[in-house]
């Protein structure tokens, strides 16, 4: 497990009631494979993308991927899903996802900043996609300094886009 004080002490400081110091990253356990795949099945925008559990749970066990987990005393809270080499070779942020009681207490925010520091030393940009209809996603990497870089219209359904977003990770 991997805590980062500095971005605890932010959360704490951005999100009142928040306890940080109980929030812990790592790898995903036995189980929690399929607690993931229920958490993104059930969740935009995998619902209005019409991504069912059995796509969901593929997504989640795809060799080369990497589930990495926000636990709050012990439980399951956020997951992220990482590709290292998703992008042109650069890694890439699948999938990101928290429990809706748990929204909006800074757990993305770590996730991202987690991902991040973990690609940190081999890479020098990291990206994702925004489905155009997930504005408080959007809003969100942008707070964490990702740019829009393409998009991609009608991509998995038609009427939206899938935006790339990347972040410079400031590595040389």
């Amino acid at each position: 497990m991997v805590k980062s004080n500095r971005d605890s002490e932010q959360a704490a400081t951005i999100v009142p009631g928040l306890r940080p110091e109980t929030i812990e990253i790592g790898p995903a356990r036995e189980g929690e494979r399929e607690w993931a795949a229920q958490l993104m099945a059930g969740s935009e925008p995998w619902i209005t993308l019409g991504r069912g559990i059995d796509s969901c749970r593929e997504i989640c066990g795809r060799p080369g991927y990497r589930l990495i987990i926000a636990r709050d005393g012990g439980q399951p809270r956020g997951l992220i899903l990482l590709q290292r080499h998703g992008v042109a070779g650069s890694p890439y942020v699948a999938a990101i996802a928290v429990e809706e009681a748990e929204r909006g207490k800074g757990i993305g925010e770590r996730l991202l900043a987690f991902a991040e520091n973990h690609v940190r030393p081999e890479a020098r940009h990291i990206f994702l996609c925004v489905s155009s209809f997930n504005i408080g996603a959007r809003r969100l990497y942008e707070r964490q300094g990702y740019e829009a870089v393409g998009e991609l219209k009608d991509y998995v359904i038609d009427g939206a886009s899938e935006v790339l977003m990347q972040k410079r990770l400031g590595r040389s």
